[in-house]
């Protein structure tokens, strides 16, 4: 991705001229717009589940068709604009989310709706991976592209606070229908403005790994979906079963096409490091964390301290303000402070967080039960994810640069999918299985939603712990590991807060 031309390749084939600050509106309004999906939508949960009749446990699916689909995908469609011109991949890109949008906004039923999410994921990562290397293109090594790439890790750290924010407001003012309905006319905008302001890139020539894309999104997705459904079938139902047995067939498969083709999707090498595998685990298992947390304390703060979608969304800001804040400060901190002690201070900090949201009651406050977890959840996420990211693209081969960075953004969607499947089993059996005996039905139905959601933070808890012994484990080495040059620490800082 990180091309050192001067100017957008394509140039002189009868592209637009360069119009940089454009092409950089495009850019980032695009990354907001797809961030901001992932989590627009799951402050309208408990309206969507209302609406459309799902169940507790269905319910997930909504954040998870998008994210399974977006991160599955978004190698291939990295391929995709490697191999068809990023221009064209991109207003593609922008079309099919556009559209699954209007698809999702009008959905009557709940099948609908997922079916349009799995298409704004897969519009996502079409769109998402061209969108990055076009800015690429089009800055110039050197001071210009750190400020166009400064500004994109702002979108892409801001993005998901505003979906907070943003999805409250439209939910509360109008309809959980709006938080799809605004992507259209942003979406019309961009492929009208990418029509005129980006240049093409000249195809590679190359193959697609179809099969390994679909091999490994199918197979992640029938594991989540086998998490799901035990917490309405049980373990022992055929329909799970035969969902986990189907599922580790088809990775078990995918590991060995990419063993066998000659552009795999996910070049198997990467693997043979074990500080990128500690690094790799560790995305897996902090945004399983964080996804858990985001869905079952928007349930907690409208199910039962009965707040309002847009104040539920507001209430998030200590968390979100300071993860944005963070991706300001940290990537400077990693010229003085060294990025493993930061990591194992966040991830105390983030079980610190969760532990304590153990201890929610049906009669706790906002004040003195969430602000506090969240900004100990918000201070450890941001000492995490930067520093997290330097280490996975350490000592990464150039030819593997796209791959490397492109895997750990899958695993931050594949990781909440699954972490949030697992959840969902936890919270599920624990609703049934409540000794909730209040006589008012309201009251009843609060009461079980408590325990439910205690129960799934007892294993957010666990997933964090996870977190922090595997960071312990594999930042070890890098703790004894003196940087042997002031030029070398910042040069790391450079390239974390790149990768933001």
């Amino acid at each position: 991705m990180a091309a050192t031309t001067a100017g957008p390749a394509g140039a002189g084939t009868g592209s637009p001229a360069r119009r940089p600050g454009v092409v950089l509106a495009v850019i980032l309004i695009t990354q907001l717009m797809v961030i901001l999906d992932g989590t627009v939508v799951n402050i309208a949960m408990p309206k969507i589940q209302h609406a459309l009749d799902f169940s507790p446990e269905n319910l997930s699916w909504v954040q998870n068709a998008y994210a399974l689909a977006f991160g599955g995908l978004l190698l291939l469609g990295a391929r995709a604009g490697d191999l068809l011109g990023r221009r064209r991949v991109f207003i593609t890109g922008v079309g099919v989310f556009t559209g699954a949008s209007l698809l999702g906004g009008l959905a009557p039923t709940a099948e609908l709706l997922l079916a349009a999410r799995v298409l704004q994921g897969i519009g996502g990562a079409i769109a998402a991976p061209a969108a990055l290397t076009l800015l690429m293109l089009t800055f110039r090594e050197g001071p210009e592209r750190l400020k166009a790439l400064g500004l994109y890790s702002l979108v892409s750290s801001g993005g998901a606070s505003v979906g907070l924010v943003l999805g409250g407001m439209l939910t509360d003012w109008f309809s959980w229908r709006w938080g799809l309905f605004i992507n259209v006319p942003i979406g019309i905008g961009l492929i009208f403005a990418a029509r005129q302001v980006l240049a093409e890139t000249l195809p590679e020539t190359g193959k697609f790994d179809v099969a390994g894309a679909l091999t490994s999104t199918l197979g992640i997705t029938a594991v989540v979906y086998g998490f799901i459904r035990v917490a309405e079938s049980g373990w022992t139902s055929a329909e799970v079963l035969a969902s986990f047995i189907g599922g580790l067939v088809l990775l078990a498969v995918f590991v060995l096409i990419e063993r066998r083709v000659s552009h795999p999707i996910v070049p198997l090498r990467l693997f043979r490091d074990r500080d990128r595998v500690a690094a790799y685990l560790t995305m897996l298992l902090v945004v399983g964390t964080m996804f858990g947390m985001f869905f079952f304390l928007t349930q907690y703060l409208q199910g039962v301290l009965n707040l309002s979608p847009l104040a539920a969304g507001l209430a998030f800001l200590p968390l979100t303000g300071l993860l944005f804040t963070s991706s300001r400060i940290v990537p400077r901190l990693l010229g003085r402070i060294d990025g493993g002690r930061l990591m194992i201070a966040g991830a105390i900090s983030v079980t610190a967080g969760m532990l304590w949201l153990t201890r929610l009651t049906v009669d706790s406050g906002y004040l003195t039960g969430v602000v506090g977890p969240l900004v100990l959840f918000g201070l450890g996420a941001g000492m995490i994810f930067i520093p997290l990211t330097g280490r996975a693209l350490a000592g990464v081969q150039p030819e593997n640069a796209g791959a490397a960075s492109g895997l750990l953004n899958v695993l931050q969607q594949v990781g909440g999918a699954l972490g949030l499947g697992i959840l969902v089993t936890i919270f599920g059996t624990a609703s049934r299985n409540s000794t909730a005996d209040s006589a008012n039905p309201v009251e009843h139905a609060r009461e079980v939603l408590t325990d439910g959601v205690h129960a799934a933070f007892i294993g957010s808890a666990v997933y964090a712990a996870l977190t922090l012994a595997v960071i312990i484990l594999g930042v070890r080495p890098w703790i004894r590991r003196k940087a042997t040059t002031a030029e070398t620490a910042t040069e790391e800082a450079v390239v974390v807060d790149s990768h933001v």
